[in-house]
């Protein structure tokens, strides 16, 4: 059985397609999961947090924006934004602990973004839940 983690992981990848321009990447979002092996209520859980996230994206951006020192938003990187908007989702909409998602997106970052990225998103995050 996938874990929240593993969710959280597929569904940074959905935000990063949507990003990227494939605003009908939510008609393949089973099919993802399932190759991920996402499934019952991680698969759920996983809808949720991206449907949510796509549908305050520009409330998350703004937050997001309003909490940057030293970065240029559009200078940020897709996989960064994508990791951010959805810990800004979990942090301000789903009410999500705020301890749990910091952490879940500095691991996410290390696991996929470079190395600066972790303490970017920590310190950005941080900002936001506070």
């Amino acid at each position: 059985m996938a874990t929240r983690h593993q969710a959280r992981t597929a569904v940074v990848g959905l935000l990063y397609a949507y990003d990227l321009g494939n605003d009908k990447i939510a008609d393949f979002a089973d099919e993802i999961l399932e190759e991920d092996k996402i499934r019952n209520k991680q698969r759920e859980f996983s809808h949720t947090l991206f449907k949510g996230t796509i549908e305050n994206l520009d409330t998350l951006d703004r937050e997001i924006e309003k909490h940057l020192t030293d970065w240029d938003y559009d200078s940020i990187g897709k996989v960064e934004k994508a990791i951010l908007r959805l810990g800004a989702y979990e942090i301000l909409v789903a009410n999500t602990d705020r301890a749990i998602i910091i952490n879940e997106a500095v691991e996410l970052a290390k696991k996929l973004a470079d190395d600066k990225s972790p303490k970017f998103i920590n310190g950005v995050l941080d900002a936001i839940g506070k």
